[in-house]
């Protein structure tokens, strides 16, 4: 199954913008990981019109807090619907399974034995510095994590956290997650 796992950098956060809405933010940079190509890219926002193709023609988007953050968000720059791709959004999936809102480094130290590289509020702080490469390596790096907790989970049904200094486990059922979609994307912008 085609399948596009990402990560979203903004230029800006929310205390910027006045409000907890995702749309009111700017992108910085998109960072993908795409399973047809085994390949992981990024795109800065004035890029975007390269990404939009790509989602087009993938049955799955993966993401962790995705569904609530980085499609509404996303979905401001396209000219279709975002929605209509199925998504896989982690972070709904460990909280509808434990009915605990973990973050991603707390999963992944756990899970995968690393912490993240770093933070958005790093990121918006690279882009008012200019400092692309830096995004673009925590963008990634993040879009990785996800991807091998993803990988993970799929593999052992579950994922882990820290608590109190124990590892605690997730028990995930995986079983929907690879079921294609009968909405496919027909909408190209090029």
């Amino acid at each position: 199954m085609r399948t596009v796992v990402f990560d979203i950098e903004t230029q800006n956060t929310f205390a910027d913008v006045g409000g907890y809405e995702p749309a009111l933010l700017d992108i910085s940079l998109v960072g993908i990981y795409e399973s047809e190509t085994d390949s992981y890219q990024s795109f800065l926002y004035d890029e975007l019109e390269k990404l939009w193709p790509i989602l087009e023609k993938t049955e799955l988007i993966v993401g962790y807090n995705s569904d609530h953050f980085d499609i509404p968000l996303l979905d401001k720059y396209y000219m279709g619907d975002l929605t209509n791709i199925r998504s896989l959004d982690l972070l709904s999936e460990i909280k509808n399974a434990s009915g605990k809102r973990l973050k991603l480094d707390q999963i992944a130290e756990a899970t995968l034995g690393e912490k993240k590289s770093g933070h958005g509020l790093q990121a918006v702080t690279w882009w008012r510095q200019g400092k692309i490469d830096e995004i673009r390596k925590y963008c990634l790096d993040d879009v990785r994590i996800t991807k091998e907790i993803y990988d993970y989970a799929k593999r052992h049904g579950e994922v882990k956290y820290i608590l109190a200094g124990e590892v605690l486990t997730i028990k995930l059922d995986t079983s929907h997650w690879d079921t294609p979609s009968q909405n496919a994307m027909t909408q190209s912008l090029l």
